[in-house]
C-alpha cells in the first residue's frame, strides 16, 4: 500500500550540500537553523499515487530533504478502485470551474471509502499533510492521530463550482491549515491559510544538465527530427491542458514557418480520463507528418529533460492550472515559455521577460511565431527565466516554506502567509508586449 508508518524511507537522492552551487551557502544554512528546532518531530504526507504528477514528484525529494534535516518524515497512499477515482477526477474538474454532476451517492461513496482508511494515520504523527482532495477525508478519523492536520490544495479552485466547495468545506474546516499556491485559490473557510509555490529539483534526472550527446541520443531514440524547431508541451493528456488548442495553434503556425509539434506526456493511476484524452489527440493528429505524440511512461525523467532542452518554445496551453511545475521546468532550462494566463502560471511567466502569456488560440500562435522568427528574443527570455526559477522556485526554497509553516501551525499561529516576494529577474529588462 505504501511506504510510510514502518516501512522504508524514501532513498537519498542528494544532500541538501549538493544545492549549494544553485542557491548558495548562506542559504542552506539558514535552512538547516529554522529546521533545527523540528528535529525529531514526525510529519506523514498522504496522496493518493506515488508515480505520475506533481505532487508525487515534489514528494519524492521533500522526504528525503526532510529527513535529512532530521524530521521523521514519511509518505503514504491511499487505495482506490476505479470508482473512487472517478469521482475525485469528477472533483477535479469541478473546482477547476468544470460544469460537473456528482451524484449524492457517489460523494458518500468518496467519504466513506477515503475516511475507511483511517488505520493509515500515525498515531504518532505531529502533522499530517493531506495532498489535494483525494485523501481529505482522512480528517474524518483525525481522532486517531494527536497531530495537526494540513491541506495542501495543489490546484486552482478560484472558480471552483459551489455546490461542490460547500461539500468540502467542512473537511477543510476540520484541518489546522490549508495551503494554497496562489492567493488568489484561497477560499473561505475557517482554516488559516498559506501560500506557498512549489518548485523544482534542480539535481533530479528531469532537471540536471545534459550533454549535447545525451540530448541527441534521447532525440534519436524518440524518432525527433533534429532538423526542424520543435514546438512542445509536457503535460499529462488531460482536457484541462487543453491539447487539441495546442495543435490548433500549431497548424497556424506551421502555415508560415517550417516545425514540428511533440506533445508528450502520459497518465496517473488516480486519473481514469487519460487514455480517453490520449486517443481523442491520436485522432486528430492521425497521419499528420509534423506532429509526434509521445505517451511516456512515468519514469521518463531524461527523456522530458532533452526534449525540454531541444524545444525552440514550450507552450503551456492549460485551461485551468495550480501551478505549472513543466513551466518552470522549461525555464529552468532557459527555454522561453508560452503559456496561458490562468492560476499559478500568471505568477511564474513575466510578461514579455520570460515568456508569453495568452488567451487564446490565435494568441499562442502568434506568439510562437514571433518567437520562432527571432531565435535572439527566444534566448533572452530563457536566460531571465532560469535567473528567476534560481531565484524563487528551487527545492531549498519550498524546503524552507514547508519549514516556516510547520513552525507556524504547530505553535497554533493565526493565518499569515508565506509566500517568496515579487521579483524581476535582475538581468531582465521589461520590454513592452501586448498581451493575446
Amino acid at each position: 500500500m505504501s511506504a510510510g508508518v514502518g516501512g522504508p524511507k524514501v532513498g537519498r537522492l542528494a544532500p541538501l550540500s549538493a544545492y549549494a552551487p544553485f542557491v548558495g551557502e548562506r542559504e542552506l544554512d539558514d535552512l538547516r537553523t529554522l529546521a533545527r528546532p523540528l528535529a525529531g518531530i514526525r510529519v506523514q504526507h498522504i496522496n493518493s499515487t506515488r508515480v505520475g504528477g506533481g505532487v508525487a514528484e515534489i514528494l519524492t525529494w521533500m522526504i528525503r530533504s526532510l529527513q535529512e534535516l532530521e524530521i521523521d518524515a514519511s509518505w503514504d497512499v491511499i487505495e482506490g478502485d476505479a470508482a473512487l477515482f472517478a469521482v475525485t477526477k469528477a472533483m477535479h474538474n469541478a473546482l477547476h470551474g468544470v460544469t460537473v454532476t456528482i451524484p449524492d451517492s457517489l460523494f458518500d461513496y468518496y467519504l466513506e471509502r477515503v475516511s475507511s482508511q483511517g488505520e493509515l494515520l500515525d498515531a504518532g504523527a505531529d502533522i499530517v499533510a493531506l495532498h489535494d482532495t483525494q485523501p481529505l477525508p482522512l480528517v474524518l478519523a483525525r481522532e486517531r492521530c494527536r497531530g495537526r492536520f494540513i491541506w495542501r490544495c495543489h490546484v486552482d479552485i478560484a472558480a471552483a463550482d459551489p455546490f461542490l466547495w460547500e461539500r468540502l468545506r467542512p473537511l477543510v474546516d476540520r484541518g489546522d491549515a490549508a495551503v494554497y499556491h496562489m492567493i488568489e485559490f484561497e477560499r473561505s473557510a475557517r482554516t488559516p491559510a498559506y501560500i506557498m509555490p512549489p518548485a523544482i529539483d534542480p539535481l533530479a534526472p528531469k532537471n540536471r544538465d545534459l550533454t549535447a550527446d545525451e540530448i541527441r541520443a534521447v532525440l534519436d531514440r524518440l524518432g525527433v527530427d533534429r532538423a526542424r524547431p520543435i514546438v512542445l508541451q509536457i503535460s499529462r493528456f488531460d482536457r484541462l491542458k487543453d491539447p487539441l488548442g495546442v495543435i490548433q495553434a500549431f497548424r497556424m503556425v506551421r502555415k508560415v514557418l517550417p516545425c514540428q509539434l511533440i506533445l508528450a506526456g502520459g497518465g496517473a493511476s488516480d486519473d481514469p480520463e487519460g487514455t480517453q484524452v490520449l486517443e481523442e489527440v491520436r485522432s486528430v493528429t492521425d497521419g499528420d507528418p509534423d506532429i509526434q505524440v509521445l505517451d511516456l511512461p512515468p519514469t521518463s525523467h531524461v527523456e522530458v529533460n532533452a526534449l525540454q532542452r531541444a524545444a525552440a518554445v514550450v507552450v503551456q496551453k492549460s485551461i485551468r492550472e495550480g501551478f505549472g511545475l513543466v513551466v518552470t521546468e522549461a525555464m529552468w532550462k532557459a527555454r522561453p515559455v508560452v503559456a496561458t494566463a490562468v492560476g499559478g502560471i500568471r505568477g511564474q511567466v513575466l510578461h514579455g521577460v520570460t515568456g508569453f502569456l495568452v488567451h487564446t488560440v490565435e494568441g499562442t500562435a502568434n506568439r510562437i511565431r514571433q518567437l520562432l522568427g527571432n531565435p535572439a528574443l527566444g534566448e533572452q527570455m530563457g536566460r531571465a527565466g532560469r535567473l528567476l526559477v534560481s531565484e524563487r522556485y528551487l527545492t531549498p526554497h519550498s524546503l524552507k516554506r514547508w519549514i516556516m509553516l510547520m513552525h507556524a501551525v504547530l505553535a497554533g499561529e493565526q493565518p499569515h502567509i508565506v509566500i517568496p516576494p515579487p521579483v524581476t529577474p535582475r538581468s531582465a529588462s521589461r520590454s513592452p508586449a501586448r498581451r493575446q
